[in-house]
């Protein structure tokens, strides 16, 4: 969860305004929101969570994070897909960065798969076989980071532009599903390709036959 802290400041002589501070993940924001407690200036702190602007005090936002913690959180998602147009075969890479009972985790998984017509279709699949990873790893009601260098995947996905293919609107539209049925709140960043190593790699070597499962400590 990604929120944003509001607090109240009282000055020594009486004064009182109201400081916003940029979005930062919940467990940083409760140890600045200490912080700031201990000046014995604040009068009021509330945590914003930037998804959908519920108001959480230090109280419950406390018993969130405690909440999560035997569960995977703080999620993050690599995806890539690789197509290769002469024998029609797709592959598939995915990396997840999670952590859960206070240690942090990384799992890849890669998949070739057939019948994918084009590159930007096998990026699609790509992004759902991480969605599938996060179901087998019981994720629900959590925000993920999806990150990824496809323009197409990234920007249709948020909403930033059009999905008028039909072979990726079925994708999509899968995606979408999967994602409401789990609760899971998503935030889709693009990034250069070579800084999508991972999955690229990942996705490469499904292409050449080599499969790749396992999850490890980091």
């Amino acid at each position: 969860m990604k929120v944003r802290l509001e607090w109240k400041y009282r000055s020594a002589k009486g004064i009182e305004t109201v400081f916003r501070s940029d979005e930062m993940p919940a467990a940083q924001s409760v140890q600045i929101a200490e912080d700031a407690e201990r000046t014995n200036r604040v009068s009021e702190l509330l945590f914003i969570d930037v998804f959908d602007d519920s108001v959480w005090t230090m109280k419950e936002m406390k018993a969130y994070l405690k909440s999560i913690e035997t569960e995977p959180h703080d999620i993050t998602v690599f995806f890539d897909g690789g197509f290769d147009v002469e024998n029609r075969k797709s592959g598939l890479g995915c990396v997840i960065y999670y952590s859960q009972n206070g240690k942090s985790y990384r799992l890849r998984q890669n998949a070739q798969i057939d019948g994918m017509i084009s590159n930007n279709e096998a990026e699609y699949a790509a992004l759902h076989l991480c969605v599938q990873e996060l179901e087998y790893l019981e994720v629900k009601n959590m925000p993920v980071r999806f990150i990824g260098d496809s323009k197409i995947v990234i920007n249709g996905m948020s909403g930033e532009w059009p999905v008028i293919e039909k072979e990726l609107i079925r994708w999509a539209d899968r995606i979408e599903a999967k994602l409401a049925q789990l609760g899971i709140q998503p935030e889709f960043e693009l990034i250069p390709r070579k800084e999508n190593f991972e999955a690229d790699r990942l996705a490469g070597q499904a292409l050449n036959g080599i499969e790749i499962t396992g999850t490890s400590n980091i």
